[in-house]
């Protein structure tokens, strides 16, 4: 699903939690309608490619799958940003900011794509409300802002009270994990629109920065560092490719993940890591001067997105644990080395580019009390290559 949104001025409002629930209605299309009082002065736009889509794949040729195979065409969703940089200048960054006197809101949106699927066949819904919050809150992170508030959108085609609870149960969590309030949502009941027991989310946060604080990008040089903190596993992208190589693996969600102790669906249902403690934290130690949340597009399309131009990245093979899950999935689905480089997070799910002369205080701050470690260096040229 590929999104987008503008930034607005609001008209002044009192920060009490709401919830509207929206009956259908006769040829009408039921939203939550915010009414604005000016045009953004700047914004941003953040696109993350996820869809639920078939595909076709020969084996017997033994070409393996890769995610355009599955539905997902990676070009296709870039086109479409060049598309709309022509109309609103400014395109390109992980969140929105639109400017509030000494300040920025940063502000940004995402669903969980077809991870939903794996919820839908695991029965586990309480914690797909974590991925959910988890996407949105990391991207507006990266500029160094603290999230302030989220709102959810549920639909459904008919409400089960008990499931809906079991989903904000988690989009709860995750405002608790990330220090944001829960402000509202919107359940829409949309009879005949999805399957049974089906149901589709999107979440919105927003965040401040103060604007001498903002991390950009601007000042990055060649030989600075990245250091990538550990992801949990899939996170929230490639479902698409990971749905189509379990399918032809021959293997369920109840099998045992080769290697592992857990299933396939425990390994691969596994919430998103929220980074925004770890990275405030982190951003508080000073040389910080990027940061990339790796969702879909994975090290190669995300890391770009923060340098400046002419530079480039170089990636230290083996120099982080890549999760027995991607391991699997390569396996199983014969996915070509770049194709799981471009689609998946590899176990890094969120780089930091720091100064060299910060990065040892960083890593040693880090490492106190999660994981991170040194995966590569800023270099001069385009892209991102990998040596050992």
């Amino acid at each position: 699903m590929i999104t987008s949104f503008k930034a607005t001025t609001a008209k002044p409002f009192a920060a009490s939690p709401t919830r509207r629930l929206t009956s259908p209605k006769p040829d009408a299309s039921q939203r939550s309608v915010c009414t604005v009082s000016s045009a953004p002065l700047f914004s941003k736009l953040s696109l993350h490619e996820k869809t639920s889509v078939s595909a076709k794949m020969s084996t017997k040729n033994g070409v393996g799958l890769t995610y355009k195979d599955a539905g997902v065409d990676i070009d296709a969703g870039s086109e479409l940003v060049r598309r709309i940089a022509k109309m609103a200048p400014g395109i390109g960054g992980f969140g929105g900011l639109f400017p509030l006197g000494d300040s920025f809101l940063v502000a940004g949106t995402d669903g969980v794509g077809t991870k939903l699927k794996l919820a839908f066949e695991t029965g586990i819904h309480d914690t797909i409300g974590i991925d959910l919050v988890a996407m949105s809150v990391n991207d507006i992170v990266t500029s160094g802002a603290k999230p302030l508030f989220f709102l959810d959108y549920f639909a459904t085609s008919r409400l089960d009270v008990d499931l809906a609870e079991k989903v904000i149960k988690g989009i709860v969590d995750g405002c608790q994990q990330s220090d944001c309030v829960l402000l509202g949502g919107e359940t829409a009941e949309m009879p005949d629109f999805y399957a049974e027991g089906e149901y589709d989310l999107s979440g919105f946060a927003v965040g401040i920065v103060k604007k001498d604080s903002v991390i950009d990008g601007k000042n990055i040089v060649a030989g600075d560092v990245l250091i990538g903190l550990p992801s949990s596993g899939v996170h929230s992208n490639g479902f698409s490719l990971v749905r189509r190589v379990l399918a032809h693996s021959g293997l369920s969600l109840k099998d045992r993940l080769p290697g592992e102790a857990i299933t396939l669906g425990e390994a691969l249902i596994a919430p998103t890591v929220i980074y925004v403690k770890q990275v405030v934290d982190l951003i508080s130690k000073g040389g910080v001067k990027g940061i990339a949340h790796i969702t879909g597009g994975g090290f190669t399309d995300n890391i770009p997105r923060v340098f400046p131009k002419g530079l480039g990245a170089v990636i230290y093979k083996d120099s982080w644990d890549v999760p027995t899950v991607f391991k699997w999935i390569q396996e199983a689905g014969r996915v070509e080395e770049a194709e799981m480089r471009r689609t998946f997070n590899m176990g890094i799910g969120m780089v930091l580019v720091v100064s060299a002369e910060a990065s040892q205080r960083i890593l040693e701050f880090a490492n106190e009390a999660h994981k991170a470690y040194r995966i590569g260096e800023v270099v001069s040229g385009e892209g991102v290559s990998y040596r050992s």
